[in-house]
């Protein structure tokens, strides 16, 4: 299943899913909550997920979506690289975050690894997991400023 609120990413990605014989495109989805109400009817293996949309983000939807279906996998497909919405994306249950820029064969293998409960990230995400595993915040950075004073 596809979810994102770009009519031609969607179209590219199902387009794309159709040179693979090994792959079936379960349904789309414009919006985290048109997910949630379509996946009750298409019952998808997998989910490639936008980050960022409008009415429910894609963090927010992945956890839903993995609440009530845990046998769903969820791979966050998206062009951003900041470490705040990796680790969003990873904590609400997402088997993989890969980068829009990667090539059909990588994401036609991510696809196959999180159907058989591998995940996949790709090479610039996992360097953004370990510069912030090796370069943690300096105490009190995560404080607010008032529980700086006290």
């Amino acid at each position: 299943m596809l979810v994102d609120d770009h009519t031609m990413v969607r179209r590219g990605l199902a387009t794309f899913l159709m040179a693979f014989e090994d792959m079936e495109l379960a349904g789309e989805a414009e919006s985290g909550q048109q997910a949630l109400e379509r996946c009750a009817e298409a019952n998808p293996d997998v989910i490639l997920m936008d980050m960022m949309m409008p009415d429910m983000d894609g963090a927010t939807t992945t956890r839903t979506l993995r609440q009530q279906n845990p046998h769903i996998q969820v791979i966050a497909l998206t062009s951003f690289k900041e470490l705040d919405l990796i680790k969003n994306a990873l904590d609400a249950g997402a088997i993989g975050y890969l980068l829009k820029d990667i090539t059909a064969e990588e994401l036609a293998q991510a696809i196959r690894s999180a159907h058989a409960g591998r995940g996949t990230l790709s090479p610039e995400i996992g360097q953004v997991l370990i510069q912030a595993a090796n370069h943690p915040p300096e105490p009190g950075l995560d404080l607010t400023p008032r529980e700086r004073e006290v």
